[in-house]
């Protein structure tokens, strides 16, 4: 499971891979559960047919999501990762999976313990080439008892027993998992797909597509 990663603060990564506007109140780089992070969704406006409502949008959210329900934030402690396997039913999911409140999380890299030696060995995974990672994700609101509203997100994750690179963290007994990286040109279908559809999308990336260190 990821709970650490590197976000982006080149405003021109924002406007040239994800082709939207970063957010107005930047965030945090090093990125940990309950941080204030960025993500990117579909902009709520984007169907009204005026050039002036741009197709995504980044906002600042928490990274850990945080459902309408939930008595506070801390719930993000726990739930920064979303299994593809039980994400349509777990409670704290199950809404932003059905009404497919898909999101982008940018990120330069992700980090993931290194067993092997017999102790963790934080370890830095980024793409191959050097672009920023754009991470499938699910993103939620929740309205504080002042009527403020935050924003909050998670990363969806698959299996990774069989995944030539992603298989060597974590401890030896524990089940591997991965986060989803999306190729560019699956931005957009993903942020517009249908609940029926987002299943399709949770797939490994290429580990030569992966560079370690």
């Amino acid at each position: 499971m990821c709970s650490h990663y590197q976000g982006i603060k080149q405003e021109e990564a924002y406007r040239k891979v994800f082709r939207a506007d970063p957010p107005a109140v930047e965030g945090k780089e090093d990125m940990w559960p309950c941080y204030q992070g960025s993500f990117i969704r579909r902009h709520p406006h984007a169907e009204v047919g005026d050039d002036a409502v741009p197709p995504r949008e980044a906002l600042l959210g928490q990274y850990g999501l945080v459902p309408h329900w939930a008595d506070d934030l801390k719930l993000g402690r726990s739930t920064y990762n979303a299994r593809s396997e039980t994400v349509a039913t777990k409670p704290s999911f199950r809404d932003a999976w059905r009404h497919a409140r898909h999101c982008i999380i940018p990120a330069m890299a992700i980090y993931e313990p290194d067993w092997r030696s017999g102790k963790a060995a934080p370890t830095r995974i980024s793409r191959a080439d050097g672009q920023p990672m754009g991470i499938a994700g699910l993103w939620d609101q929740w309205k504080s008892p002042r009527g403020e509203v935050v924003h909050s997100f998670t990363m969806l994750t698959i299996n990774a027993d069989h995944h030539p690179l992603m298989n060597l963290f974590h401890k030896p007994t524990d089940e591997k998992r991965m986060v989803v990286i999306l190729e560019p040109e699956q931005f957009d279908d993903w942020l517009q797909a249908p609940a029926s559809c987002s299943m399709e999308f949770l797939r490994p990336f290429p580990a030569e597509s992966l560079r370690v260190g």
